[in-house]
């Protein structure tokens, strides 16, 4: 996929939505050869998905090993929004919190007395963190508006062929 393209997707209002979501769903193969899929907070910068995990967690050494990945981003309602993303993951071992670990767990619902408490408790925790940074390679999105997914798409183009014969 051509970068021109991926960014004209990822421009989209609803892509820009999805980009300003909490979670994405994180799929990867782990060192034992199955694969995984799990929550993770997320932000875009722009250009990257960034996320943050503990220096200890047991996706780094299957991403060292494998570092290709898939995302995905959607809503909960019908019809639903989908945002698919592939890339590849650098890991970046960090001192401290990451100020975008700060930033994805910005958008919960905290008392300002609560958000004191929490960061304080994440700094006494964590002596650094991983950053998991995925730059876009390939994207769809799947809003069953004017995007489907592929496979719709072809049954789509079968029923317009058949009744056009």
């Amino acid at each position: 996929m051509q970068q021109h393209e991926i960014t004209e997707i990822l421009n989209r209002p609803y892509s820009q939505e999805l980009l300003n979501r909490d979670l994405t769903r994180l799929a990867y193969v782990a060192k034992d050869g199955t694969p995984r899929n799990v929550p993770i907070g997320f932000t875009w910068n722009g250009a990257e998905i960034v996320m943050c995990t503990t220096k200890n967690a047991p996706k780094l050494a299957s991403l060292r090993e494998n570092p290709m990945v898939a995302l995905t981003i959607d809503t909960e309602v019908h019809p639903p929004k989908v945002l698919l993303i592939r890339g590849r993951a650098e890991l970046d071992v960090v001192d401290g919190i990451p100020e975008e670990y700060l930033q994805m767990n910005g958008s919960y619902q905290m008392t300002p007395e609560q958000r004191v408490e929490w960061e304080a408790e994440v700094r006494s925790l964590y002596d650094g963190m991983v950053r998991i940074v995925v730059k876009p390679t390939w994207v769809k999105l799947i809003d069953f508006e004017q995007t489907l997914p592929s496979p719709v798409e072809e049954l789509m183009r079968e029923r317009a062929e058949r009744q056009n014969a």
